[in-house]
């Protein structure tokens, strides 16, 4: 089976071809997030239709949304992070017709969960945990060898699990979760730095704010891998997305409470860094057109 994955981003379209669980071609082209809906929709039917002309013909194709959709309908019902109003917008119908192949969704996230299983850092698990760290945390869960979704598609959503009760907002209106502890914008908050790269290199240097930050962070998101273990004892951990470049600073703390956290194992779970960087998401969207 050969697949065309496009991963929606608010700055980029990133495109990927799979083939047998095969990264055959893969490359991204501006979103224009600001021209609206309408515009985004055709520019991932564009960007599409470009990648096929440069790899050739596929047999079908999947987009990565980072929001929600409903999947009878194939509609759109909430990003949060794009311009305009996108609920009830139609996304597979128009894709099938500009593409010519079948077209399906999915999140964001639990397409870089299948991607870092079937190509990356997860590669032979029968059970996985995925945290992917950005402007939000987002998250997927392997269970049995099959990306576990709920009754309802959902399932998975491992960046809103509560961590502080009463904690500091959340953009999902609820308080407290790994979200408004452990993402981009709350390290950077923390630091009093411009950019979690900053912060990075700020802390790199001994400045102790920015240490802090990211020690308060890798600890959310180890009380957040400690309650997953416990529930649904996965093989490994993965951790990935463009905070998680800032490595040891957030992983060690995160490994450190996950281990102090877990007393019901006697083995301790792995966190290991994702291996696909930026592409995972458009192969995982490749991965689940082809499922």
């Amino acid at each position: 089976m050969r697949a065309l994955g496009l991963d929606l981003g608010g700055t980029n379209v990133k495109w990927a071809v799979v083939e047998d669980d095969r990264l055959v071609a893969q490359g991204h082209a501006p979103t224009h997030a600001e021209q609206g809906p309408a515009a985004v929709v055709a520019r991932l039917a564009e960007i599409g239709r470009s990648a096929l002309a440069e790899t050739g013909s596929v047999d079908r194709a999947g987009v990565g949304l980072p929001g929600l959709f409903d999947p009878e309908a194939g509609t759109v019902t909430f990003l949060p992070n794009l311009a305009g109003d996108w609920s009830g917008v139609a996304a597979v119908a128009p894709l099938e017709h500009a593409l010519g192949v079948p077209v399906s969704l999915v999140n964001d996230a639990r397409a870089f969960a299948l991607a870092e299983w079937r190509l990356g850092a997860a590669r032979g698990c029968d059970d996985a945990a995925f945290f992917v760290i950005g402007t939000g945390v987002g998250g997927g869960l392997v269970l049995g060898g099959r990306l576990h979704l709920g009754h309802d598609g959902t399932a998975g959503e491992l960046g809103h699990q509560i961590v502080e009760a009463d904690g500091p907002p959340c953009g999902c209106g609820d308080h407290g979760c790994v979200e408004s502890l452990a993402a981009g914008p709350a390290i950077v908050a923390a630091s009093g730095r411009e950019s979690v790269r900053e912060a990075a290199e700020a802390a790199r240097d001994g400045d102790d704010r920015a240490r802090a930050a990211f020690d308060r962070a890798g600890r959310a998101l180890g009380v957040a891998a400690a309650n997953v273990v416990v529930m649904v004892a996965p093989e490994r951990v993965v951790v990935g997305g463009g905070v998680a470049e800032s490595g040891e600073l957030l992983l060690g703390p995160m490994r450190a409470e996950l281990d102090r956290r877990v007393r019901l194992k006697q083995a301790r779970t792995p966190v290991v860094s994702a291996e696909l960087g930026p592409i995972a998401g458009a192969v995982g969207a490749a991965v689940r057109a082809a499922s």
